[in-house]
């Protein structure tokens, strides 16, 4: 089981699947394989620090969740070494390509990654957005050897090995205010802990520019306890939205038919601690059926 998660920030990851990453490695072991690709340099996200200084903390922050975590961590690179610029709001060639080469490059089973706003009310998160569309724009072109000349204008690969195109599932978006739904709900009461400390890995962000920038009323948590309840309420704000159990902590995902289509049967088997609602999963597995007939 490969699996990548694609995000716009530092810390997106862990406030939408890293709960569910750590199901699949406490089930599978080595056989799972988790990688995060961080899609901007985060370093217009603070107040108070310089671009440069935010950019070198949230980097850091990331790697320091990831070794918590036992995940992979990538930043998303250009041409030239550099990434991409907190901000990420035009859909590049550039961007796309990079997107390309690291899917095709790590070949996961599952690709993870924000949803596009369905609802013209929704509030939207640009760079959130921009990395949805990009994902949906290269979905087809995964499998499609030479559809950017590579990262050096190489000539074509007369012998291009084939590769399977991901399931490409869409996460929870708290910037999608009532627009937000969901086929698959994973249970990650078990994996709270973590989350937590995955979480306040990100000091950068929870206890400073968060709270500062006024839009999640979040406060700055003196402690990790503070944090823990506050990462409880939000979880069950989550909860309450979806019609969930507000007493569980819960990670939601839809899928899509942007990539491969899977089977209802196929997401039951891989996905631990699943919540095996008939109704849900019933119009999941009628929809499935209608798009793998089309």
């Amino acid at each position: 089981m490969k699996v990548l998660h694609v995000h716009a920030h530092f810390d997106d990851f862990e406030f939408c699947s890293a709960g569910t990453f750590e199901r699949w490695r406490r089930e599978l072991g080595s056989d799972f394989t988790g990688r995060v690709l961080v899609c901007t340099d985060g370093r217009a996200g603070h107040h108070r620090l310089s671009r440069a200084e935010t950019g070198r903390i949230r980097l850091a922050e990331q790697a320091a969740s990831a070794e918590l975590g036992g995940y992979q961590f990538s930043l998303l690179r250009q041409r030239n070494g550099e990434p991409f610029a907190e901000g990420c709001r035009v859909l590049t060639s550039e961007l796309l390509e990079a997107l390309w080469l690291e899917i095709r490059a790590f070949e996961p089973d599952y690709l993870i990654c924000p949803p596009l706003p369905s609802d013209p009310l929704a509030g939207v998160h640009p760079d959130h957005w921009t990395v949805a569309e990009a994902v949906r724009r290269i979905a087809y072109m995964i499998n499609v050897p030479h559809a950017f000349p590579g990262p050096s204008g190489a000539p074509d690969d007369p012998s291009p090995r084939w590769l399977k195109t991901p399931v490409i599932l869409n996460t929870y978006d708290a910037y999608q205010a009532g627009a937000n739904q969901f086929d698959v709900a994973v249970d990650v009461e078990s994996c709270f802990e973590l989350i937590g400390l995955e979480s306040w890995c990100h000091q950068s962000q929870i206890r400073e520019w968060l709270p500062w920038v006024g839009r999640h009323a979040l406060p700055a948590p003196a402690h990790l306890d503070e944090w823990r309840q506050t990462l409880r309420q939000r979880f069950g704000r989550q909860a309450r939205e979806l019609d969930l159990s507000p007493d569980r902590v819960w990670e939601v995902f839809v899928v899509t038919a942007w990539g491969s289509i899977p089977t209802a049967q196929q997401l039951a088997q891989d996905f631990p601690g699943l919540d095996q609602d008939a109704g849900r999963l019933q119009r999941l597995e009628t929809r499935l059926k209608r798009w793998q007939s089309t």
